[in-house]
């Protein structure tokens, strides 16, 4: 049986806004299996996207736990934190956040040089995360060359090249349009079957969660099934 890679526990996450206390999430309890693709679902202001920040270690929660690969995020100082995530996570949002001026490959290798890659290293593993996506024909492409499915390929090459172990998307088709939207997926899916990386994707859309192995459903900072 395969591992629980993400576990997390009686998580509760709120805010403060105009001298009163919103709670965001309400005791969330919930796991991720190693190699899986799990959607969270739920409407706008139902607590998903605070959800994927807190378990991927982008924002802090006020009690609970979330343990991934059995380290506990929230013991972490914020710079074992940032080497944390560098390491072992990879990103996928749904505005690409590509760096205009710069091609493909130099927007996948950016952050291989910025965690201490040498320059020859992340090359050599921004070309492989791009052939693996059918991207190597569009190495030297600026984002303002591409499609919109393409840039977000691009934006999954980045994703991957540092061979992370489990990758947190936020409605990482959002702004497609079906057939990008359909190739986009389909890489997910290739990536998770044959390359063993573990998806947690926020979404609203029943086409999205149709190709991930379990959904998650969350309204009002609840976990409903």
């Amino acid at each position: 049986m395969k591992e629980k890679i993400v576990l997390v526990e009686n998580l509760v996450k709120s805010y403060s806004s105009k001298n009163r206390k919103v709670d965001v999430l309400k005791g969330i309890n919930l796991f991720v299996i190693d190699g899986e693709i799990l959607a969270i679902m739920g409407r706008s202001g139902s607590g998903k996207t605070t959800l994927l920040n807190c378990i991927s270690a982008l924002d802090s929660f006020d009690s609970g736990k979330v343990l991934i690969s059995g380290v506990d995020i929230n013991k972490l100082s914020d710079g074992k934190k940032t080497k944390f995530r560098a390491k072992n996570i990879g990103f996928i949002f749904q505005s690409y956040n590509l760096i205009p001026v710069l091609s493909s490959v130099e927007n996948v290798e950016l952050p291989l040089l910025l965690s201490g890659k040498s320059v020859r290293e992340a090359r050599k593993l921004a070309i492989e995360a791009l052939e693996r996506i059918e991207m190597k024909d569009y190495l030297n492409s600026k984002p303002s060359e591409l499609s919109g499915g393409q840039q977000q390929r691009v934006a999954v090459a980045r994703a991957i090249c540092g061979k992370p172990k489990i990758i947190f998307a936020d409605e990482p088709t959002g702004n497609l349009d079906s057939k990008s939207e359909d190739i986009v997926l389909s890489t997910i899916k290739d990536l998770s079957k044959n390359d063993g990386l573990t998806f947690v994707i926020v979404t609203h859309s029943p086409k999205v969660s149709s190709f991930c192995d379990r959904i998650v459903r969350i309204e009002d900072g609840v976990i409903l099934d």
